[in-house]
């Protein structure tokens, strides 16, 4: 498979799955997150969908330094701009509610960088998050507390990976 093909796929992969997340967090109140920028395109997703059936649904953006194209960049008020090995811990209090929806995708095309940057995302994340809360993600991680989810079609296993936060 040539490289063009293979991020078209991770891209409809990926466009699936938060479309899926959005439709299972519907009349559910709580923020979304959004752990990597890049370039803006899946937070301007989610805030898109998003807008329709939960106006005023906030969107929290973790972001190691902002590369985004300009209309796809969170005010400062739901930027938690730096190193997430330092904004996620204790990123409650700015957040003020556990989130029904995460997103994360933090590949970083090194294998080992990524491999240890999931380690701690993981872990990181399950504090963060409301009971029955979905999660959609590039890499695989260890939430504690949460379980895998059945990948809706049209994605591949393995191109994307969901999570639910077991309730209460």
């Amino acid at each position: 498979m040539s490289r063009l093909d293979s991020v078209i796929r991770r891209l409809q992969a990926q466009r699936i799955c938060l479309d899926w997340a959005v439709g299972e967090i519907s009349g559910r109140p709580g923020p979304v997150l959004e752990l990597g920028l890049g370039n803006g395109r899946t937070y301007d997703h989610l805030r898109d969908r998003l807008s329709g059936g939960d106006p005023g649904r906030e969107i929290f953006v973790f972001e190691r330094e902002v590369a985004a194209h300009p209309d796809c960049v969170p005010d400062d008020a739901h930027l938690l701009l730096g190193d997430v090995y330092d904004s996620m811990p204790g990123a409650m209090a700015r957040i003020g509610a556990p989130a029904v929806l995460a997103h994360s995708d933090i590949g970083t095309g090194d294998a080992e960088l990524t491999a240890a940057l999931a380690s701690f995302v993981g872990p990181a994340l399950g504090p963060l998050l409301a009971p029955g809360a979905v999660i959609a993600a590039d890499q695989p991680l260890a939430i504690p507390g949460c379980r895998t989810v059945p990948l809706p079609a049209g994605v591949a296993e393995g191109r994307y990976h969901l999570f639910r936060k077991d309730a209460a």
